[in-house]
């Protein structure tokens, strides 16, 4: 006697929000390689997505690209980061890998924008949904400026400023780096050195009264 075999249950398909996701993430290494010459087709064989589904989600290549920007610039995933260092350590090894994290997040805004910039795409303004520029801009320093914060914590006792201006200095020497391949770079380390301790290798012999 032969059964017939279990019907194959479909998979449950995805939110139009997961498509969108999928979709951003596989579009962003693509942009970083080919910038805005980059093909809806080549973005939807990387999501493994026929390239109708892509429009479904967007309503044209420009959409998808300044989607794409936006989710560059939110600093979610460096919160995350900074939200895993463990407090116990001392207080240089929690503003290095806090340095790390946030030159990671540097780094993929600066692949993205840039070679945006690079093959000639200009952004549309005035797009539905999307916030004003330097509103997004001092949100998202706004909340990576508290994430730095919390890492002081600890320290709050030792420090010379409050935690929030401590953290505001910290961000603005970070991001104030040189960026240019022909400029020299500090490691996470060495900034994180020269933030805590400052520029001089001995302290200034102290003045007579």
């Amino acid at each position: 006697m032969t059964t017939s075999p279990t019907p194959r249950r479909r998979a449950p398909g995805m939110s139009p929000e997961q498509r969108r996701e999928m979709i951003i993430k596989a579009a962003i290494p693509l942009i970083g390689e080919y910038g805005a010459a980059v093909t809806t087709s080549k973005i939807a064989a990387a999501a493994g997505i026929g390239e109708a589904t892509v429009f479904r989600v967007f309503a044209d290549k420009d959409e998808l690209l300044a989607a794409c920007v936006a989710e560059a610039v939110r600093p979610d995933h460096a919160v995350r980061e900074l939200g895993s260092i463990s407090l116990e350590q001392p207080l240089a090894g929690r503003l290095s890998e806090a340095a790390e994290a946030l030159q990671a997040h540097l780094a993929r805004i600066g692949m993205v924008v840039g070679s945006l910039h690079a093959s000639g795409h200009r952004r549309r303004e005035g797009r539905s949904g999307e916030q004003p520029r330097g509103a997004g801009r001092d949100e998202s320093l706004a909340t990576l400026r508290a994430s730095v914060a919390e890492l002081l914590a600890p320290d709050n006792g030792s420090l010379r400023l409050p935690a929030e201006q401590i953290a505001a200095l910290f961000l603005g020497l970070l991001f104030t780096q040189p960026r240019k391949d022909d400029e020299p770079q500090l490691t996470a380390a060495e900034l994180v050195d020269v933030f805590l301790h400052g520029a001089l290798t001995t302290p200034p012999p102290a003045e007579s009264a």
